[in-house]
């Protein structure tokens, strides 16, 4: 990290807070797509004497949808459903002209694209794309009761559209290595800065609450960038920026920086409290170690064993003052375990990094190899669930635009379609009530405001077209950059959006106008809860048990690799993936509880948190078996092994069990405490003087995974053994 970015800090988390600059990417692209299709359109409009500003409009919302509504799992899917999506458009947009005149006619083809989208869903993403855009056009057309004879000119306003959205996303601004490096860039740099607050709370003889939040934020974001990074990693963009490095040395090294900083701030925050960091050596140590592995050069392309030697001698300091506690003539202190995670983690990065550098300095000729295959989740149990979610989603959207419709006429009889769009997108994405609930409620909130500050501007600009146009590209981009940040305000900036483009399309915004707006998302919202609640309901509860399930599911195999390793030649390396893997998992399982979170003092609230707090202290004692376990296989004498068979069976069996309980598939079960094999392995291992491998400290974690998992399994019926 630059010295710059290092002396000011809100800088640096201005660089870093948007990894591999995605966000900005795709909202520009929709952006500059967006204000392309639209002039494009108004020029040649011009051009052929035609006053008419409608066929831009269209053109300008086919280039929008075309970057945002395109997620297929290929690049090659991708340009196929971009160029359906011109397909689908024009038949939306002859449909919607056709059958203008009989509303009833209109209704049915709605509730019919609807309900397709979320059907067909089930055999291509790309489908719902397809159907999408379909509906928005059907919706246009039959609103502007566009003329057959204009038709014409809706196609071309459709072709440009899709044509910038193709030129856009797979030509001028289409994704490329660089994506990854300045994902990594963003990770550095939030790692940086957080170890720059480490640093700060060492030296610090007092104890700041405001700090050790501010620290345990960072580290959430970086839990964060390190999940996002992973995904971004692939073979091919790896060769293009560092000829040499495998996915798995990439990952591994995020891992094992995440988890160092992870555990330096957990185990200083320990040593504080412990009074341990008033012995001046070691603070001078810890700060010592922090600053040079900041300061560390991992993946310059140049090989240079200088880039790391002050981080490896560092290290080396580290461990010479823990030889000294251990085998000195007092007994050691309590803390000092704290001290061996921080160097056993801190040798692996710096592992990490002269691996990366070798690998960097012999080059792509010598190194490349055949990466290790990933993990495939999508087994036929993964497929039958999507397809039953599919066609419960089509039920659920067959009601809830029939209802939509009929409200809809009700509340406003001139353009009754704004309803089931409110419906169709509350349900877009949400698999439990309380997730419908928690979506309908933003997308609501976010409506008021948007109404209330897009009236306001709107009457306030109204006539000055230039200053209008260039706030709805404003908007338009805003909107889209904040939709994975924030549904609320990526509501308000599309309601204000409506407004202005009322307000051009119409002459001018009635506070009716836009409060019927407002109307129909709320109404939209609580149509899509109810129908939520009463077709195929699937409680926030069982949802959230579900979650659990698919958490323990990734566990398991995790866990018994993990022991085997002790035995059999499996490679701890590869289990990083499956790390971030579980870190996806538990945000799931918070994503899916936070309706039941938000609650107030109930039992239910209070169980599912302990529980999630269970789950969490499971992954971070998970995710510790890999970070600090010693990667190479032990010699174990057959008394030994023989025990680390026992303790994978019973192991294996409690998660499992775990799972059906929570599941509730059953009521109760039997989970082993593991005390036993524990005292055996405690008895035979050999000391750590004489193996140089700590085999104890090695199955630290593992104790402590089954005991949490003894904890809530005894909580849920279970009978401990």
């Amino acid at each position: 990290m630059g010295r710059f970015e290092s002396k000011h800090y809100w800088i640096g988390r201005l660089l870093a807070s948007d990894p591999g600059r995605t966000r900005f990417r795709k909202a520009g692209k929709a952006t500059i797509s967006l204000m392309s299709s639209v002039f494009t359109t108004l020029l040649v409009l011009y051009l052929l004497g035609i006053n008419l500003l409608t066929p831009a409009i269209v053109a300008a919302m086919t280039g929008m949808m075309g970057i945002m509504l395109v997620n297929d799992d290929t690049n090659e899917e991708k340009k196929v459903t971009t160029g359906l999506l011109a397909v689908a458009a024009a038949c939306g947009i002859t449909s919607g002209s056709l059958l203008s005149s009989n509303p009833y006619f209109i209704d049915i083809l709605m509730i019919l694209i609807i309900v397709s989208a979320f059907y067909f869903s089930r055999y291509r993403t790309g489908y719902f794309s397809i159907f999408n855009i379909g509906f928005i056009t059907v919706y246009i057309s039959s609103v502007l009761q566009i003329p057959v004879g204009q038709l014409p000119l809706f196609y071309m306003g459709i072709f440009i559209g899709v044509s910038y959205a193709f030129l856009y996303n797979f030509i001028i601004f289409k994704d490329t290595p660089q994506t990854l490096k300045r994902s990594m860039r963003s990770f550095h740099i939030q790692c940086n800065l957080t170890l720059e607050i480490l640093v700060e709370v060492i030296q610090d003889p007092e104890i700041s609450q405001k700090r050790i939040n501010h620290l345990n934020n960072n580290v959430r974001k970086i839990r964060d960038y390190g999940r996002t990074v992973s995904v971004d990693l692939n073979a091919e963009d790896i060769r293009a920026i560092w000829p040499g490095l495998k996915v798995s040395q990439l990952r591994l090294y995020v891992f094992d920086t995440g988890m160092l900083i992870e555990t330096l701030t957990e185990s200083i925050n320990s040593l504080k409290k412990a009074d341990a960091l008033e012995v001046e050596e070691l603070r001078r140590l810890l700060v010592w170690v922090i600053k040079s592995i900041r300061e560390a050069r991992m993946l310059v392309p140049s090989y240079d064993w200088r880039n790391l030697e002050e981080a490896e001698i560092a290290v080396q300091g580290l461990r010479l003052a823990i030889k000294d506690l251990l085998n000195g003539e007092e007994k050691p202190k309590g803390w000092v375990f704290l001290i061996r995670r921080i160097e056993s983690i801190a040798n692996h990065v710096i592992e990490s990094g002269f691996s990366m550098q070798q690998a960097l300095h012999k080059g792509a000729a010598s190194l490349v190899a055949h990466e290790e295959a990933d993990i495939n989740d999508d087994d036929d149990n993964d497929n039958e669930d999507k397809f039953n979610q599919s066609t419960k989603k089509s039920v659920q959207a067959l009601v809830a635009g029939i209802i939509s419709i009929i409200v809809g006429g009700f509340i406003s009889p001139n353009r009754p379609y704004w309803v089931i769009l409110t419906a169709f997108v509350v349900l877009l994405g949400t698999q439990s009530v309380g997730r419908t609930y928690k979506k309908g409620f933003e997308r609501s909130l976010g409506s008021i405001i948007g109404a209330v500050l897009g009236f306001g501007l709107a009457k306030l600009i109204s006539g000055h077209s230039a200053i209008e146009l260039t706030l709805l590209f404003i908007v338009v981009f805003l909107a889209f950059y904040m939709v994975t940040v924030s549904y609320t305000i990526m509501s308000m900036f599309i309601t204000m959006l409506l407004a202005f483009m009322y307000d051009l399309l119409l002459g001018g915004i009635t506070i009716q106008l836009i409060g019927a707006r407002v109307m129909d998302t709320i109404a939209g919202a609580l149509i899509a809860l109810l129908v939520s609640s009463v077709i195929f309901p699937k409680k926030t509860t069982d949802k959230v048990a579900d979650t659990f399930g698919e958490f323990l599911e990734e566990l398991e195999p995790y866990v018994m690799d993990y022991l085997r390793s002790f035995r059999e030649e499996v490679s701890v390396k590869g289990l990083a993936h499956n790390a971030f893997l579980m870190d996806e998992k538990l945000q799931v399982i918070e994503d899916e509880a936070k309706p039941i979170l938000n609650r107030h003092e109930t039992i239910v609230r209070a169980n599912i948190s302990r529980r999630i707090t269970i789950l969490t202290a499971i992954n971070y004692y998970a995710k510790h078996l890999v970070a600090s376990s010693y990667r190479g296989n032990f010699e174990l004498s057959a008394e030994i092994k023989e025990t680390f068979i026992e303790i994978e069976k019973k192991t294996e069996h409690n998660i499992i069990t775990l799972r059906k309980l929570i599941k509730g598939t059953e009521r109760t079960g039997i989970i082993y405490n593991l005390k036993e094999e524990r005292e055996q392995i405690e008895r035979l291992a050999p000391s750590r003087i004489k193996s140089h491998r700590d085999l104890i400290h090695h199955l630290y974690y593992v104790w402590r995974i089954n005991q949490s998992i003894l904890t809530l399994g005894k909580e849920l019926g279970a009978v401990e053994k």
